[in-house]
């Protein structure tokens, strides 16, 4: 089994709920074909970098689980069939992507560096 990422970016006129609901939807897609969700992260609502579809705003959605390779292109055919998804990007990591996903999972980035007082004698 690899481990996978993929975000997924929402259309804005969706309600918070409803976009948990698409959400759900589909992780349970992924458990139910055999994959192993690591880790969710909800972005929330941000501002795109360019429109889609004449929208400039979007819900994005970070998932990383570990899943046997076929199974990509059929959780893609479901982004494809899903009018409420926008764009979608799932990759495959490799294993200094795997550390680092972890290490930022953990919160090693969030924490300050102790400054080191050498006492004068």
């Amino acid at each position: 089994m690899q481990q996978y990422e993929t975000v997924i970016i929402l259309t804005p006129l969706l309600s918070e709920e409803a976009a948990k609901e698409v959400v759900t939807k589909f992780s349970k897609l992924m458990t139910d074909s055999g994959a192993e969700i690591i880790h969710e992260d909800n972005w929330g609502l941000k501002k795109l970098a360019y429109p889609i579809e004449k929208k400039t705003t979007g819900y994005y959605h970070l998932t990383t689980f570990n899943a046997p390779g076929e199974l990509i292109n059929k959780i893609e055919i479901e982004y494809r069939r899903d009018e409420r998804v926008m764009r979608f990007l799932t990759i495959a990591l490799d294993k200094h992507a795997m550390a680092y996903s972890e290490k930022k999972r953990s919160g090693a980035f969030n924490k300050k560096k102790e400054v080191k007082t050498e006492a004068a004698a």
